[in-house]
This record gives C-alpha cells, structure tokens and sequence, in this order.
C-alpha cells in the first residue's frame, strides 16, 4: 500500500527555541525584573496632584481603546465567518484549518486575560499610593496586601487585543512568508502602541505588557503545532513512498 506523502509540508520551525525562549523570559522576570524600572517608566506619564496624562484624554481612551479594540473584534468576527465559509464551501475548504487556527488563537489569547486578572488581583498603577491612589504595591507572586477592591491589572487586556494578531503570522508562514513577517511586525507595532497608549493612561506597569506578550506568543506557538503544522517527512518515508509510485 502507498503511503501518500504531504503535499505541503510546513517550513522548518524550532518549537524548542520558540517555546523554550519564552518560559526562560518569564522565570528571568519572575526572579530579576526590577520594580524600580516599572515606576521609573511610570513616573514618566504622572504629573503630581493632577494623575496621569492619558487618563482624561479622549484619543487615547475612545479611540486608541475602544475603537481599536472593537476593529480587532470585528476582524475576529470577520475571520470567524470565513471560517464558518470554509466549512460550508469546498472551493475554500483549503483554508479551513488555517482560519481556524485564527480563531482558536486569537480567542484563547483575549480569553484568558479575564481569568489571569482576578486569579492573580494585580492593581493598577493608577490605583497604588505613589500615583495617588489607595493601594499598596505588592509583587506579582506576593501575598496582596489587604483591600477592599482587588485589582485587575495583569496581564494587559488591551496589549492581548494587539498581540493576539501574532496569530496571523502563522497563519501565512507556510504560504506568504514575506506577508507573514510584515503580519508579525504589525502585530508586534499594534501591541507595543495599545501597551505604551495604557501606560500613559496609568492602566499597566511595562512588565504586564511583556508578560502579555510572552503569553500571547506561547498560545499562538502551541495552536499552531497542533493545528497548522506538519513536518517534512522523514527520509525514509519519502523514499517508501516514491518506491511504492514506481511500482504502480
């Protein structure tokens, strides 16, 4: 019996540094990240007895926020549509699994946002002493100092809407892999301005939105291995499989 080999194999890709990089970027945050670097930064959008300089701003609020958010909803919903499409059209069923892994991606990485805040009761810097509010700082693996209102500042809701788009550079990488570089570097571009944009606003400390980031990539690397990605095959394969063509 012929063994029917790939007619697309995926390009080659390092799982291990991909997925390894990462988790040893986390445990370097978890260990020496400084605080001092989160307020330094903090310190450079709080003005004293007036708060942050993006809290009241409407540019940064309705727009860089809220309509930005809501456009990569849409695009969310539009990629959700093709996918339903897909299923339904066989002159599109070649991209069923890759808009399908859009899907998965991006909503498994906005997903766990909600659940990530409340688990770990982070506050925002808007809400901490040093920049006018009640709370007491406390590291991200801390006991949290006793409150009446928990926080909900980590990760970055609205850097996840920016990276979760990192899902479109697998989603090419094995078509377009020059569209897929230019998909990364926008997601990449989207995520560090919707983060630096909440900065401003008083809403994250740098280091949740680089811890946005990581998990992102981590969820996006992961789906894609398991939907999207398909090794070359071996060499032995190959020629098993060329052996058993010649002889039909």
């Amino acid at each position: 019996m012929a063994i029917e080999v790939p007619l697309r194999a995926s390009r080659p890709f390092d799982f291990r540094l991909a997925l390894g990089a990462p988790l040893v970027l986390m445990a370097l945050m978890l260990w020496l990240y400084p605080p001092a670097l989160d307020f330094a930064l903090a310190q450079l959008f709080y003005v004293p007895g007036t708060g942050f300089i993006g809290r009241q701003s409407y540019w940064l609020e309705n727009i860089l926020h809220d309509r930005a958010k809501q456009a990569v909803i849409a695009f969310a919903v539009l990629a959700l549509g093709g996918f339903i499409a897909s299923v339904c059209s066989p002159r599109l069923r070649e991209w069923r699994r890759p808009l399908g892994y859009v899907v998965l991606a991006m909503a498994l990485t906005t997903s766990v946002v909600t659940p990530l805040k409340v688990l770990t009761a982070v506050h925002c810097p808007w809400s901490l002493k040093e920049f006018g509010g009640q709370e007491t700082y406390t590291p991200l693996l801390s006991p949290r100092a006793e409150t009446q209102k928990p926080g909900l500042c980590w990760p970055g809701g609205h850097a996840s809407s920016g990276f979760s788009l990192i899902a479109l550079f697998f989603f090419w990488r094995d078509r377009r892999p020059r569209t897929a570089r230019i998909a990364l570097a926008v997601a990449l571009g989207l995520g560090a301005i919707f983060s630096l944009g909440r900065m401003a606003q008083g809403a994250h400390f740098l280091s949740h939105n680089i811890w946005t980031l990581l998990i992102d990539w981590l969820i996006c690397v992961l789906c894609y291995r398991w939907i999207l990605y398909r090794p070359a095959p071996s060499q032995a394969v190959q020629s098993h499989a060329l052996a058993a063509h010649g002889d039909r």
